[in-house]
């Protein structure tokens, strides 16, 4: 986020997403809230068995960034996605027999119609307890009973022409007994020698907690560890907690000494416990709604609601008390960007009035945390400076400021100084400029910055930083994360488990020698001719010019992403061929909008460079006369509430306007050529809720009505049908939808040539 200029800005609906999902997912704040992980309960509720185990699956899309454990780390904003076939299956190891309870599949967009969820003890012989030949993605929760060790999803129909895909698999139930070698009972987590399930032989130091302080005064300040300087050089955390013995070693080899979270739970000790291990430091995140929206968790009056407050303060208490000890933990941080966040739920004076209440009820947990740890500082986080006001107003007792900024950071010296703040402050997310900062692209979307100026923002950042000496007291840089979806290539520096530029730009900063090092490949240009129109399930051009500084052979792969058309973060196999060294054919998809285009370089030597490019995909030209261009069309229901999306707004010869039903199973829409006319031939340019199955009729009257073709197995994009026809109206019969949704047309052209 940035420091200075309209909040209204701000609104990164990436960043957002994660956080929100980090949040929930690692903490026990939000129980009262509709999201996906239930609370914890300590007789009624059963556990989630399936997080974290070795789940397999019969393939993977790119075993990179969409692998089967994807689908079980707890993490939505990470996948398995299947090869485009069927059948496909994937499998899940709980570790030991349990009794099962219930199952939640949170579906990508490539979702399955027709599946089956069995269970094994062996896994050799599987038994079937839930099947569904209607599936129609979204979240799937259904009811199983039974006892097994292993799980498998078997979908044998795909929704469409990509293959099957997963956010989460979760599985509910009760462990049985332990299997020989397992650890047993660990204890409880608040005991001082709880040795960890994830980290056997590492219980948590009971020699007392680190003392941390900020020390000095009047812009002179610094941050002491047991009474030595101490300069957060660090990033956010990405991978799951219970991966963190894997991904610290890789840390602190780049320089780092601190990470941040955004939520504090139960499985947060796997993280403290591997982070003290590698003399690593945790800013502890607490996440207090709505963080970067409403879409976080909900919209909270801070003036009134003193339930909400009273629970969530309780349980921040709960968690301090937990891990006060541990030392791992550096500092607590109260909340994260809801001074923002607020303006999406309230306005004018009654905003001004909860912001104002919100800064006093940080103000409170701080007192409170103090109270019960006064060896670790306090700090809240928000997204530009315009929040520091309300903090400096009402929330005396933290120790620091903190703020979030990208393009932005070399501006936070000049906000502090001309706001005469009176404490030091911490950069808690920082790094490229993100969608919200940058300038379009011929497409209209955001121009997303290069790998060479990702890495060099990182530099800048820390210089800035460091010459703001005496109140900049470090950074958590965004983001130490593994995905390699849409955000994870604009913001994270390990994707897939393969180091980015910006990993050793941000090295050599922190004073780390990277010249014996292997690095990433650099693509220092990359082009896509005619990106402004490539016609649906046409060939296009790609080309880049990278190198590999350490002359390592480099493999190249394409891969494409749909977020700027239908909001979806992960990115697909792209059908391509190299034909020379950096150029490739691509073959574009059917969905018209603007794409993005991806070529990852690999050294095979645990680096990737990348980069992206927008391109908009169109529909194919058709020779002929469009007939029904401009004519009188009607259908059986359209959406009222969300814009013009009536009928003739797919007969306008406009491909950014479209007709949109209500949703339901089925449909249909009807163009009157005004006489009788012949065709030979129907072009339809599906929007996202596209028909699956539908007949093409044809009538005189209006009244009876004659199929002149049926289609099966629709899969959405642009439908070019030869089909011979005549009548006055002509009516598509929509018989089964490819989405949840109802039916939507871009355009429908019937066409004589």
């Amino acid at each position: 986020m940035i420091t200075t200029g309209s909040p209204g800005a701000l609104a990164g609906r990436f960043k957002r997403r994660l956080r929100a999902r980090a949040a929930v997912l690692a903490t026990g704040l939000l129980t009262a809230t509709a999201l996906v992980v239930p609370a914890a309960s300590a007789h009624a509720e059963p556990a989630l068995l399936s997080q974290d185990r070795p789940a397999t699956a019969s393939s993977e899309e790119n075993p990179d960034y969409t692998p089967a454990s994807a689908a079980v780390d707890g993490d939505l904003g990470t996948r398995w996605a299947s090869e485009f076939s069927d059948p496909q299956w994937i499998q899940v190891d709980l570790g030991t027999s349990a009794g099962l309870d219930r199952v939640e599949l949170v579906w990508e967009s490539a979702y399955s119609t027709t599946y089956e969820f069995q269970v094994s003890a062996d896994a050799s012989s599987w038994s079937t307890v839930y099947s569904t030949d209607s599936g129609d993605g979204g979240t799937d929760a259904f009811d199983v009973e039974g006892t097994a060790r292993y799980v498998r999803l078997l979908s044998t129909a795909r929704s469409g022409g990509y293959g099957n895909s997963l956010w989460e698999l979760r599985v509910f139930g009760e462990a049985g007994g332990s299997n020989p070698g397992d650890p047993g009972d660990p204890g409880d987590p608040g005991d001082p020698d709880y040795v960890d399930p994830g980290h056997p032989g590492v219980p948590v130091p009971d020699s007392g907690p680190s003392t941390v302080d900020v020390v000095g005064g009047d812009g002179s300040w610094d941050l002491e560890v047991d009474g030595q300087p101490y300069t957060v050089r660090g990033f956010t955390w990405g991978p799951a907690f219970s991966a963190a013995d894997h991904y610290m070693p890789p840390l602190v080899e780049m320089g780092a000494n601190t990470i941040r979270t955004w939520g504090t739970g139960a499985d947060t000790r796997q993280l403290l416990d591997s982070a003290a291990a590698h003399d690593i430091r945790v800013v502890m995140g607490f996440w207090l709604l709505p963080g970067g929206g409403p879409g976080s968790g909900g919209c909270i009056d801070y003036r009134t609601d003193t339930s909400y407050k009273s629970e969530t303060k309780a349980d921040i208490l709960s968690w301090v008390e937990t891990y006060k000890n541990h030392p791992g933990v550096l500092m607590w941080n109260i909340g994260n960007e809801a001074i923002l966040g607020l303006q999406n739920c309230y306005s004018g004076t009654e905003l001004e009035e909860i912001r104002h209440a919100y800064a006093a009820f940080v103000n409170e947990v701080s007192v409170a945390v103090h109270q019960a740890d006064p060896n670790h500082p306090t700090t809240s986080t928000d997204a530009w400076a315009g929040a520091w006001p309300y903090i400096e107003e009402n929330a005396p007792d933290l120790d620091l400021l903190s703020i979030n900024a990208y393009g932005d950071v070399c501006n936070i010296e000049e906000a502090w100084e001309t706001g005469g703040y009176d404490r030091p402050y911490l950069l808690t997310e920082g790094g490229a400029a993100g969608e919200w900062e940058v300038p379009d692209d011929a497409n209209g979307v955001p121009e997303e910055p290069t790998d060479l100026e990702k890495g060099a923002a990182y530099v800048d950042s820390w210089r800035c930083l460091r010459e703001h000496e005496g109140v900049a007291l470090g950074a958590t840089f965004f983001h130490y994360g593994i995905e390699g979806d849409f955000g994870g290539v604009w913001f994270n520096i390990l994707p897939g488990d393969n180091k980015r530029l910006g990993y050793y730009s941000i090295a050599r900063a922190w004073g780390v020698d990277i010249s014996g090092m292997n690095t990433p490949p650099r693509i220092s240009a990359m082009d896509v001719p005619a990106a402004t129109a490539v016609e649906a399930g046409a060939e296009f051009t790609v080309t880049v010019d990278v190198t590999d500084p350490d002359g390592d052979p480099i493999t190249s792969n394409v891969m494409l992403n749909s977020k700027y058309i239908n909001d979806a973060g992960g990115i697909a196999q792209a059908e391509f061929d190299e034909t020379a060294p950096g150029t490739f054919r691509v073959t574009a998809p059917e969905m018209l909008g603007v794409w993005k285009v991806y070529v990852f370089a690999e050294d095979g030597n645990g680096n990737v460079g990348v980069e992206t490019r927008s391109f908009r995909v169109v529909a194919p030209e058709v020779e002929g006369t469009n007939i029904a261009l401009d004519k009188t069309a009607t259908a059986s229901s359209f959406d009222p509430w969300n814009g013009d999306w009536t009928p003739g707004q797919a007969v306008d010869g406009d491909a950014s306007t479209r007709w949109a039903s209500e949703w339901g199973p089925t449909g249909w829409y009807q163009v009157d050529l005004g006489s009788e006319q012949s065709f030979d031939h129907l072009q339809l340019v599906w929007e996202t809720a596209y028909g699956k199955s539908y007949e093409v009729q044809t009538s005189d009257d209006g009244s009876s009505w004659t199929t002149v073709e049926t289609v099966t197995g629709g899969n959405g994009g642009v439908d070019s049908i030869d089909v011979s026809g005549s009548g006055r109206y002509v009516r598509l019969n929509l018989t089964e939808r490819g989405t949840e949704w109802g039916y939507s047309l871009y355009e429908v052209g019937i066409y004589q040539r």
